[in-house]
Formats: C-alpha cells, structure tokens, sequence
C-alpha cells in the first residue's frame, strides 16, 4: 500500500481586506485558513467555474432586473400621481386678485412647511404609497 502524496507548501500574499474575509470564513466555519484557500483555490481551478460564475452573474442580473422593474413602478406612481393633483388642482383653484395673492402666498408658504415636516415623518415610519397601491386594480374602469 503506497502512502498518499504530501502537500505542498506554498506561500502566498494577500490584501489586507482579503487576508480577513478569508480568516473570517475560515472562523465562522471552524476551518483552517490553509483548507478554505486550497478550496477556493480548487473551485477557482475546476472546469465548472467559469459555469458557476455565470450563474452567479445571471442571479444577480435577475436582481437587477426585478429591481429595475419596481423603480419603474415606483417612478410611472409617482408620475402619475403628481399629473392628476396638478389638473385636480388647475380645476378647482380660481386665479386670486394681487391683493388676495400675497396673503395667500404667505399662508401657502407656512402651509408648504407643514406639508414638508408631514412628508418628513411618513417617510421616516409610515407606509410608503406604493405599498398602499394595489396592482389588480382594472386600468379600463372609469376614474371618479
């Protein structure tokens, strides 16, 4: 019976950053640092590599797409959201006179204010207007 064949040393240099990562897998694992880098080092090296990499790259622009696709939801909202309070707002808010318009101009700056430090506080812990939108509503059922 012949005795297996003895490892080779081999030393290596690392970036600081990578010489953690690894000791921090290694400890997480309860590894030796040697048998996770003669891991990473023989999946680096195998045949299949270059597969898992793709899948790995394929995972993670399966991510980025379903990502892109709530901005695009999140932005096509807030579009619209923004187009129908302007026409509500253009039909329902008469032209002031001058002496009328001023006042009103230093209401609506105290009342932008308020409506800032409400935005404020929704975003920081309320639900979000997406969440409270749903997405089974009919498109072709008349608006009110």
């Amino acid at each position: 019976m012949s005795k297996p064949p003895r490892k080779q040393r081999l030393s290596v240099y690392l970036e600081p950053e990578v010489m953690k990562a690894l000791a921090l897998h290694a400890a997480r694992r309860d590894l030796s640092l040697s048998l996770v880098a003669e891991a990473g080092i023989a999946s680096f090296l195998s045949p299949d590599a270059a597969e898992r990499q793709e899948a790995a790259i394929a995972k993670r622009l399966d991510q980025l797409d379903r990502r892109m696709t709530r901005m695009e939801r999140d932005v096509g909202i807030a579009v619209e959201t923004l187009a129908i309070f302007v026409r509500f707002w253009f039909n329902t808010t008469p032209a002031l006179p001058e002496a009328a318009a001023q006042a009103a101009r230093a209401k609506a700056a105290e009342r932008y204010a308020a409506f800032v430090a409400a935005l404020g506080r929704r975003l920081a812990s309320g639900p979000k207007l997406r969440q409270e939108i749903s997405e089974d509503i009919d498109p072709t059922r008349d608006a009110e």
